[in-house]
């Protein structure tokens, strides 16, 4: 599949999160897998839901600084390439079963641009999972899982990169090439950014779980 370019910058209407607001423990584990956990700063004025409707409607059409977008592209408005629903979930849509398409490039760098196609196998108020399996064994996993807190939504992403099976560490080891320390770092980074901007972008969103998503961002005045 050919690489697709990245788009023009959209316009960063509130700052991003620095990388000092979370707590991020990388593990190194047996057989070349690794753990990133980012435990995110808590969302102000947001709930589970809003999270959970946000997934299922991501590929939905928003306003972002006035002109219209997917969710996707506004979600980070830097790296963020492109958002397909390559298979739709059993009952329809963006939930459980659906494979999504996500391409983009971490801090814009070229050499950090990720094209992946991933199984939802979980979405619900409580979370997502996202994996990519080879043979039947799960290879990577994302998982972000929100719960309410005092001062707002409490949000963990999981990243799991290598399956647990000794059969494995050879894909293992080209997952390490393919996805070096300095990529995780990129990533982590990244994610921390994109969650953040979820404290911005989601109470704008229509509150009609069963409607599509419709936001409109607009710059501070």
């Amino acid at each position: 599949m050919a690489r697709l370019p990245l788009p023009p910058a959209r316009p960063v209407l509130h700052p991003l999160r620095q990388r000092g607001t979370a707590r991020v423990e990388i593990q190194h584990l047996p057989r070349h897998r690794r753990r990133v956990t980012i435990d995110h700063q808590p969302l102000a004025g947001v709930t589970p839901p809003m999270v959970a409707r946000w997934f299922r409607h991501i590929g939905d059409p928003v306003t972002y600084a006035g002109t219209s977008m997917s969710g996707y592209l506004a979600w980070h408005p830097l790296d963020h390439i492109r958002w397909e629903l390559t298979r739709p979930a059993p009952g329809g849509g963006a939930g459980e079963g659906a494979r999504f398409r996500i391409v983009e490039a971490f801090g814009r760098r070229p050499e950090f641009y990720v094209d992946t196609t991933d199984t939802v196998e979980k979405l619900d108020d409580t979370g997502i999972r996202l994996v990519r399996r080879l043979l039947g064994a799960p290879i990577i996993e994302l998982e972000h899982t929100w719960s309410r807190g005092a001062e707002g939504a409490h949000y963990v992403s999981v990243l799991d990169l290598g399956a647990r099976s000794p059969l494995m560490a050879p894909v293992n080891r080209l997952l390490l090439r393919r996805f070096p320390d300095e990529m995780v770092e990129a990533w982590v980074v990244h994610n921390i950014e994109e969650v953040g901007h979820l404290e911005q972008l989601l109470p704008g969103l229509a509150p009609d779980p069963g409607s599509a998503v419709a936001a409109t961002v607009t710059a501070e005045t």
